[in-house]
């Protein structure tokens, strides 16, 4: 009896430790100018494997990635990581070059329905875009991704990049990167976020 309650309860704790968050991201996610693990994803998954929330955060982001890019790259990483949630961070390349918004909905999209048909639940990331680019194009850019959100029911995880912005000595000389110093504050960001989520999928 004993034995049968002990492997019980290493069953049921391998269950809330296994899931596996893949961060499919650019260079905001991939610890641009930075060693890896004080990327906020290495970070995050420090955090949430500590809460018992997950077993692994694969960061699957590449500076310099599109949406295009992130589509090409998507099905071997599925296959190889197997994760039950993807939160996609990709489109700020697509629009500092002044992608068609249509073509970047299009590439989101793709990439939420293959996450989707693995098995993964996916949480897409709100991008901004400088404002220089004008109004009409920031306003499409910014508004594919609530979109996309209502439309396909998935969660829509807020910019982590505002406060960043904000705050002095944050951002790297370009205007664009986090610097290593707010790499904790986005972990903690998008965790606590990430962790709602994830107990949230827990009761279904």
């Amino acid at each position: 009896m004993l034995k049968v309650l002990y492997v019980c309860i290493l069953f049921f704790s391998f269950n809330a430790l296994g899931q596996t968050v893949m961060v499919l991201g650019d260079s905001l996610s991939a610890g641009y100018q930075m060693p890896i693990e004080k990327s906020w994803p290495t970070l995050m998954e420090q955090r949430l494997q500590n809460e018992g929330q997950v077993e692994k955060v694969v960061n699957a982001s590449i500076s310099g990635d599109t949406t295009g890019n992130g589509l090409a790259r998507l099905p071997a990483l599925l296959d190889t990581y197997q994760p039950d949630w993807v939160l996609i961070e990709l489109g700020a390349n697509d629009g500092l070059r002044g992608w068609s918004p249509d073509l970047i909905r299009k590439n989101l999209t793709q990439l939420i329905n293959l996450s989707q048909q693995s098995g993964a639940k996916v949480a897409i990331m709100q991008i901004e875009i400088p404002p220089n680019y004008g109004k009409r194009y920031t306003k499409a850019f910014s508004d594919i991704y609530p979109e996309l959100s209502k439309e396909m029911k998935i969660p829509l995880i807020p910019f982590f990049m505002e406060k960043v912005v904000l705050t002095p000595g944050w951002l790297m000389a370009d205007g664009l990167h986090p610097k290593e110093v707010a790499q904790p504050y986005i972990a903690d960001f998008v965790a606590n976020k990430m962790t709602l989520l994830l107990e949230n999928s827990d009761k279904k």
